[in-house]
């Protein structure tokens, strides 16, 4: 059986970690990587380069399917700009699942999110649009991740929490049960969050404390 071409929208490390996924899940082949215009020609994996960042309107005339690669810790809003423009422009951004990875039955996944290798969405979670769960992330029961957050590597967001849009969850943090992150926030890696936050913060430390406000 055929696979769809895809076409990676981003090519920096965290397409790379895509890659792995999108290959073991054999739903797609991988057609080519945009990413700026000084690196067309160039590989990321062994895939090519083939157009910068002001021909995705072109592409999206001639594929149909795209995933943003473009990685996320301070802010969300280049991922998001990007998912907007294939939207807009007609393109599908499918869900993608590795093989390695566990997503409940009862879990739903938004369009253009990856969940990665050995990563946990158990039953009633709910994954917005554009999320990045990272490799061996945990998102228990009846969570909620809005749309555009990155989930990092081994983070735990506990049963019934609420991660709000544009969220960044740093690697090894805790999210503690029915605690509700705001949207914008940064909560740095290894961080164990037991109170609610504010939007626009960065949060750090066990406990998580208040760090600053962010643009």
């Amino acid at each position: 059986m055929s696979r769809e071409p895809l076409i990676l929208v981003g090519g920096g490390g965290h397409c790379k970690s895509v890659i792995e996924v999108v290959e073991a899940s054999g739903q797609f082949s991988i057609a080519g990587i945009v990413d700026v215009s000084e690196k067309i020609g160039t590989e990321v994996s062994g895939y090519k380069v083939i157009a910068g960042d002001a021909d995705l309107d072109l592409l999206v005339g001639s594929y149909r399917y795209f995933l943003v690669t473009v990685g996320q810790v301070r802010s969300g809003a280049v991922r998001s700009r990007l998912f907007h423009l294939i939207k807009s422009r007609g393109g599908i951004l499918p869900t993608l699942i590795a093989p390695t990875a566990y997503v409940s039955g009862r879990a739903t996944l938004g369009e253009g999110s990856v969940v990665h290798h050995h990563a946990f969405v158990n039953a009633g979670a709910q994954i917005g649009v554009n999320c990045i769960i990272n490799t061996s992330a945990l998102v228990e029961h009846d969570a909620r991740i809005g749309d555009h957050c990155h989930i990092a590597t081994a983070a735990v967001i506990n049963g019934d929490c609420s991660v709000a849009d544009h969220c960044f969850v740093g690697s090894h943090a805790v999210v503690a049960h029915g605690i509700t992150v705001a949207s914008s926030c940064l909560i740095g890696a290894g961080a164990v969050v037991l109170t609610h936050t504010e939007a626009n913060t960065l949060y750090a430390g066990n406990p998580a404390v208040f760090k600053k406000k962010i643009q």
